[in-house]
């Protein structure tokens, strides 16, 4: 099998969530970039592509961190010896809706959870001439959209016999959400949890206000008293800042005496960046498994990554801060039900920025729409896109493979 080079190949990942709404694992998507649509022809190829590019290229551990690789299959990948090439641990193989389950079939899945392979059962259509499955698989996935919500509570409690996890794919409501957590499903996968517009949150409390203040200042200000000053109006800020003091500066000798010589311990930057994740950390208990918080933190390092590059400029620069900080902030009018037009005033943002934010105007709203599509999988307006930029689709790559290896890198830290 002839395979196209890893420059026309783009990543995508749909985070998989338990009821918590916490990321437990991710669905690789590899599409050509060849021409301006996202679908193979050939199947086989995709999943070996899939299979491929996340061990040789991309590296799973860049693109899962810790959680689970949900690895789509087809009939002829999983009979072949490169599916278990990959690692057991982190590995669910997801058997398309095209592979006829056979006792053949079946045969060689009782083979790989042996070799403890965890097998999913892809857009699955129950029937009871599948129990003998069932008693063996580990994960059935049930399409939402293609599925009678009639039948679906039928379903649901016909598979409830045998030892599977559920999993609900394509949940665009939180209504979805709601029924499906009430039937006994434990798995979720879907655009209401990956795609912002649809996702609320409770509003800004003051503590998020006031970092959202001190963001704004450390943007624009050097003063450390004007700084300062928000830190003595907001005791709860103050104390988080001095952990971050002891956790940057480990086995300091030199004793705090003041908020202003913490903050010039800590430097600005490092202050910039510990408010920016501080504001999507604190939106609620998941911290880093929030898939919005995850998107943010990806889009900021991915933006960073570009503009560093386009333009040959260092990590720090002020043009580098400003993608940085405009990834991070693109989706907190979701997370916390503001306004963008809120978020600007608020943070009182250039010209530039603002543009970006609000309308997508500019260099770097260019570069955030980019993102986004990335994040939506279309890879067909990707390419169009990358042509837009001037970004080189190598170049996005190698930002892609980046931005997901830092952010594996804070999570394991955290």
């Amino acid at each position: 099998m002839n395979m196209p080079s890893l420059t026309k190949f783009f990543l995508g990942r749909q985070p998989i969530l338990n009821i918590n709404q916490e990321i437990v694992g991710y669905e690789l998507l590899f599409r050509s970039t060849e021409k301006n649509y996202s679908e193979y022809k050939n199947q086989d190829q995709a999943s070996m592509s899939v299979i491929s590019s996340a061990l040789a290229n991309f590296g799973l551990n860049s693109v899962l961190g810790d959680k689970d690789g949900f690895i789509n299959v087809t009939h002829d990948v999983l009979f072949s010896d490169m599916v278990e090439v990959l690692p057991p641990r982190q590995t669910i193989l997801e058997l398309l809706e095209s592979v006829e389950l056979t006792d053949v079939v079946k045969g060689r899945c009782i083979e790989l959870k042996a070799k403890n392979y965890r097998l999913a059962l892809d857009d699955h259509v129950y029937s009871p001439e599948h129990h003998d499955l069932y008693r063996f698989v580990d994960i059935v996935k049930i399409d939402l959209l293609e599925t009678d919500p009639a039948s679906l509570p039928e379903v649901v409690a016909a598979l409830h016999h045998f030892p599977v996890t559920l999993l609900a794919e394509r949940i665009e409501t939180q209504e979805q959400f709601q029924d499906c957590l009430e039937l006994g499903f434990e798995l979720f996968q879907g655009y209401f949890f990956a795609r912002p517009a649809v996702l609320k949150r409770k509003g800004l409390e003051p503590s998020r206000l006031a970092m959202l203040r001190l963001l704004g200042y450390l943007q624009t200000e050097t003063d450390f008293g004007k700084i300062e000053e928000i830190f003595r109006d907001h005791p709860e800020l103050s104390y988080n800042m001095l952990k971050l003091v002891n956790s940057v500066h480990m086995g300091l000798r030199e004793k705090i005496n003041s908020l202003r010589h913490a903050i010039m311990l800590l430097g600005l930057d490092k202050l910039r960046h510990w408010v920016q994740l501080a504001i999507f950390a604190s939106a609620d208990s998941r911290g880093i498994n929030n898939p919005l918080l995850e998107m943010a933190a990806v889009r900021g390092r991915l933006l960073e990554y570009l503009v560093m590059e386009r333009y040959n400029l260092p990590r720090g620069c002020e043009q580098v801060e400003s993608a940085f900080m405009l990834g991070i902030l693109s989706l907190v009018d979701v997370l916390f039900e503001t306004s963008v037009e809120g978020v600007v005033r608020e943070l009182r943002l250039n010209d530039e920025i603002a543009a970006a934010l609000v309308n997508r105007e500019g260099t770097l709203g260019a570069l955030l729409a980019l993102a986004e599509t990335l994040e939506q999988t279309n890879f067909g307006e990707v390419h169009h896109l990358t042509e837009t930029c001037g970004i080189p689709i190598s170049t996005l790559l190698t930002a892609q493979m980046d931005a997901f290896n830092w952010r594996t890198s804070i999570s394991k830290s955290e």
